[in-house]
């Protein structure tokens, strides 16, 4: 049931004595690491011992030959939009992020975090960009006036994000007649709910990315939190694909793994890859606090997520 689930590192187990079946091997916990959970042990374990065709990220090109796939680079110009969220014509202030040049490209939306769209998070819709994509990213909070890392959620801004699909449909430099959506943290919330909620995975966009999403309402209780995902969840019907580290906070990883767990059974297209050695925000930690590990992560899921993006958008250019 779990054979298709993989990661880049095994989970080691949090509780001794347990022995767990996955892929058909009986797996005996060594350890008591912190970062571990038993859903996420069922997830990953044991990815060391699969063979090579049952590895996602295999590459015999570059294992026996030493080819590396050369990443496509673009100078990236930004400009300063707004939009209109005609719920209540609240005016939503964006920033487009572009190669530079002529030429039209995909478009992809890409939600901030709690912390707001700040200069460490306007990096992240930058270097998607530079893949060759045209990236939207709306700065929900400025919009309603709400300071950076905010407690409550406020429910209108998930039609700020909403409205934001129409814009950068419309915009006349995208090449195509669907987007995917891109966030990470609480912006993994807000997309969530443009999918579900606003059933924009019907029509409009083409898949989902997150890394280390709240995948729980902001405002539920602390039991739901620790313990639940959000129902939107269970909806979402869009191809998949998260990221998050091996330290990652116990109750966020717990309802993203419980989360892929039940999508995996419902047999949707998802897929969680877990970084080893690093912990959250490793795409976005600066300078002083970076690790090699952080780099290694952000740079690989970067590249992976481009390809997931032209994967799933290939087939939607305008007509």
């Amino acid at each position: 049931m779990y054979k298709s689930v993989v990661s880049l590192f095994t989970v080691p187990a949090l509780f001794l004595g347990l022995t767990l079946n996955a892929n058909s091997q009986n797996i005996t916990p060594n350890s008591t690491d912190p970062s571990d959970t038993a859903v996420g042990r069922l997830l990953n374990a044991p990815v060391n011992t699969l063979p090579a065709k049952d590895k996602f990220w295999w590459d015999s090109d570059w294992y026996d030959d030493g080819k590396l796939q050369v990443p496509t680079n673009y100078d990236v110009v930004e400009r300063e939009t707004s939009y209109i969220n005609e719920d209540d014509d609240t005016e939503v202030p964006a920033i487009i992020y572009r190669p530079e040049g002529e030429g039209k490209f995909p478009g992809i939306l890409f939600q901030h975090g709690r912390r707001g769209l700040d200069e460490p998070v306007k990096r992240l819709a930058r270097r998607m960009a530079a893949r060759g994509f045209i990236v939207l990213a709306p700065d929900v909070y400025s919009a309603r006036f709400i300071d950076r890392f905010p407690l409550e959620h406020l429910d209108e801004t998930e039609g700020d994000v909403n409205a934001g699909v129409d814009f950068l449909l419309n915009l006349p430099d995208v090449s195509t007649s669907k987007i995917c959506l891109y966030s990470h943290t609480r912006g993994g919330y807000y997309t969530l709910k443009v999918a579900v909620k606003y059933k924009r995975q019907e029509n409009d966009v083409a898949c989902y990315v997150s890394f280390y999403p709240h995948w729980q309402n902001p405002n539920a209780t602390e039991p739901e939190q620790v313990y639940r995902y959000a129902s939107d969840v269970d909806q979402l019907a869009l191809p998949t694909l998260i990221f998050m580290g091996e330290y990652e906070q116990y109750q966020r990883r717990r309802s993203m793994e419980t989360g892929v767990k039940f999508m995996k059974d419902a047999g949707k297209d998802v897929r969680l890859i877990i970084y080893p050695g690093v912990g959250r925000g490793f795409d976005f930690r600066t300078p002083n606090v970076r690790t090699f590990a952080d780099d290694l992560a952000t740079k690989d899921s970067i590249l992976r997520t481009a390809a997931f993006f032209r994967r799933h958008l290939a087939d939607w250019g305008k007509k």
